[in-house]
């Protein structure tokens, strides 16, 4: 007789290609956990760790990618002094010496090229929403990609403090008069303005500001507005804060990479850095927006700080100086010729409408509040 076996003795067909699937999973799916390697890039910034906005905003970028990458893109942050000196970031980005990435303002290096200032910002130039639209779609971004590579560097916007101040001195300034002789803090292009109107500039990265006032190294302090301004302690030397900051009318905070670094990217990881930086540009300016209104009204009601507006005089003076200094700009090379001939024109495109809506608007809008009580104290603190 023939035995027939038992049902557990030998698996039918349909189990046997199940066993036969579940023994080969393991395999199959291997090359699927394998650990992808992460690539690290260093970060450098030219602002001291733990300042309000400025260094928030290379911490939230370097989160941000750090959480957006799951592995593949980590980014280690230095503050400045930490890893080198502010102004030693942009040599060491360029040689990808030490630094594959620089968080900072870009008229830093204008010594290098004065076309620099106009990826910061320019006296009389453009508002922070103006700057973004004419990088983003006004053909900024082509120039800036232009000039910086001549440096091995590729440029993006990563944040923006709005419209600054005028400074910080020890008198109201009444008159041209009053500028002469004053050691005043302040990059860029206001260097030249200043020196012109007689005072003398003094370029100091903005973590020595505190130190060269306490110790009379300046005696007037441009830095950015009273956000920042309250963390440093200005207002405890300098009483007097002028309005509005012609020179500085929407100032851009940018990323600075490699570009040999930036090409060797893969595309998701040029995009996670192409979404980091926009997240910022948008993140700095609600922050400085939303805070500097508090810290002016904290410096006048706690310490006294006396708000002035610029005189009619010195506001005239300073326009003959910004004509001569973009006239001496657009002969400087052909290239800074170009980014001058971009920026003026999109400026005269948009001035009409900011004019008529954007600046009718907030006029409109401070001539509704003066007429309720509840604001009447406020203008009256503000404006002398």
């Amino acid at each position: 007789m023939t035995k027939t076996p038992s049902k557990t003795s030998q698996p039918s067909t349909g189990r046997r290609r199940v066993l036969t699937g579940l023994a080969l999973a393991p395999a199959l799916a291997a090359p699927a956990v394998h650990a992808q390697s992460t690539r690290v890039l260093t970060l450098v910034t030219t602002w001291p760790r733990g300042l309000p906005g400025l260094a928030a905003t290379p911490e939230r970028f370097t989160n941000r990618i750090n959480t957006m990458s799951g592995g593949t893109l980590k980014i280690d942050y230095f503050a400045a002094g930490e890893k080198m000196g502010a102004f030693d970031s942009f040599d060491a980005v360029r040689q990808g010496n030490g630094a594959d990435m620089y968080h900072a303002c870009e008229y830093y290096w204008q010594g290098r090229d004065r076309a620099y200032n106009f990826f910061t910002t320019v006296p009389f130039g453009l508002t922070a929403q103006e700057f973004s639209t004419w990088v983003e779609r006004g053909g900024g971004q082509q120039l800036w990609d232009r000039l910086a590579a001549n440096y091995n560097i590729k440029g993006f916007m990563c944040g923006n403090t709005g419209t600054q101040m005028g400074g910080w001195y020890a008198q109201p300034i009444r008159s041209l008069s009053d500028m002469r002789g004053i050691r005043i803090r302040i990059p860029g292009l206001a260097a030249d303005i200043f020196r012109a109107l007689g005072a003398e500039p003094v370029s100091l990265p903005g973590g020595q500001i505190p130190a060269a006032l306490f110790s009379g190294e300046i005696d007037a302090v441009e830095w950015v507005g009273p956000y920042n301004d309250l963390e440093f302690g200005v207002h405890k030397v300098l009483r007097h804060y002028m309005y509005p900051g012609f020179h500085e009318p929407g100032t851009c905070a940018a990323l600075g990479i490699n570009l040999q670094t930036w090409n060797s990217l893969d595309a998701a990881q040029q995009a996670m850095i192409q979404a980091a930086c926009a997240a910022e540009n948008r993140t700095m300016l609600a922050e400085y927006s939303a805070r500097s209104g508090a810290a002016l009204n904290q410096m006048q009601v706690e310490y006294g700080t006396q708000v002035h507006r610029f005189a009619d005089d010195v506001y005239n003076q300073v326009a003959e100086i910004v004509a001569d200094i973009m006239s001496g700009l657009s002969s400087e090379s052909p290239q800074t010729a170009e980014v001058v001939q971009s920026f003026t024109a999109f400026r005269a495109q948009m001035a009409p409408f900011a004019r008529q809506m954007t600046g009718e608007t907030v006029t409109r809008r401070a001539a509704y509040l003066r007429t309720r009580a509840e604001a009447n104290q406020v203008f009256d603190d503000i404006v002398d």
